[in-house]
C-alpha cells in the first residue's frame, strides 16, 4: 500500500455526477486548488450496504466540511450512470437520494490504481496473458488534500469497516491549527483544546499540565 502523505495527490480526468444530477465528462480535483481542501474517498461499490451509511453521513455533515473550505468528493469503480441511478434511489430504498458532492466514476480502475487502494490486481497467467485477479473494486480509502495538492492524511479501512466522519472532521480542525498557528497537535486533539510547540520545552510543559 502506498503512502501519499506529503506527495502531490494522484491526477486524473474523468466522468463524474455532480449536483445529485448532472453528469459532467471531465472532472477533476484541479480545479480546487489554491482555493480548497479536499477529502477524497473511495468507496467499493454503489447499491451495497456499508457504503450508503457513509455517502449519507458525509452529507448529513457538508455544512460542517463547508464551514472548513473543505470540499467532499466521493469515487467508485462503478460507472457514471450507476452513480446517476443509485443518486436517484430514496435512501427507504438502499439509495443515496440528497447527496449532492461530486462521485466520480473510476471505471477504468486507473484512479484507484493511482491511489493504490484498489482490492484486485492485474496479473499475468502463464501464457503471458493479463488478467485481473480479486475484486475490481476500491477499499474504503480517504484522503485529505491541501489548498496545495498535496497529501496531508490518508486511511485506508477494509470493506466492513465504516469510517468515522467526525474523525474526519477532527483531522482537518489539527491541519489548519498547524498551518495557522505553527504548533503541533498531540494525541486525541480536538478544536479548543491546548497544543504545544515543537520543542523540548514545549512537550515538558505540556506533560506537567495533564
Amino acid at each position: 500500500m502506498s503512502v501519499l502523505v506529503g506527495k502531490q495527490a494522484p491526477v486524473f480526468n474523468t466522468k463524474a455526477v455532480v449536483n445529485g444530477s448532472e453528469i459532467v465528462e471531465d472532472f477533476s480535483l484541479k480545479q480546487y486548488e489554491g482555493e480548497k481542501y479536499v477529502v477524497f474517498f473511495f468507496y467499493p461499490a454503489d447499491f451495497t450496504f456499508v457504503c450508503p451509511t457513509e455517502l449519507i453521513a458525509f452529507q448529513e455533515k457538508a455544512a460542517e466540511f463547508e464551514a472548513r473550505n473543505t470540499v467532499l468528493v466521493g469515487a467508485s469503480t462503478d460507472s457514471a450512470f450507476s452513480h446517476w441511478k443509485w443518486l436517484q434511489t430514496p435512501h427507504n430504498q438502499g439509495g443515496i437520494q440528497g447527496v449532492k458532492y461530486p462521485i466520480v466514476a473510476d471505471h477504468s480502475l486507473e484512479i484507484s490504481k493511482a491511489y493504490d487502494v484498489l482490492a484486485g490486481e492485474e496479473v499475468y497467467d502463464e501464457d503471458g496473458n493479463v488478467k485481473f485477479e480479486g475484486a475490481p473494486e476500491a477499499y474504503r480509502g480517504l484522503f485529505l488534500i491541501d489548498k496545495s495538492g498535496i497529501v496531508r492524511h490518508q486511511i485506508v479501512n477494509d470493506m466492513p469497516l465504516g469510517r468515522s466522519v467526525e474523525e474526519i472532521l477532527r483531522v482537518i480542525d489539527a491541519l489548519q491549527f498547524t498551518e495557522e498557528y505553527g504548533e503541533v497537535c498531540p494525541a486525541n486533539w480536538k478544536k479548543g483544546d491546548k497544543a504545544l510547540k515543537a520543542t523540548q520545552e514545549g512537550i515538558a510543559s505540556y506533560l506537567s499540565e495533564k
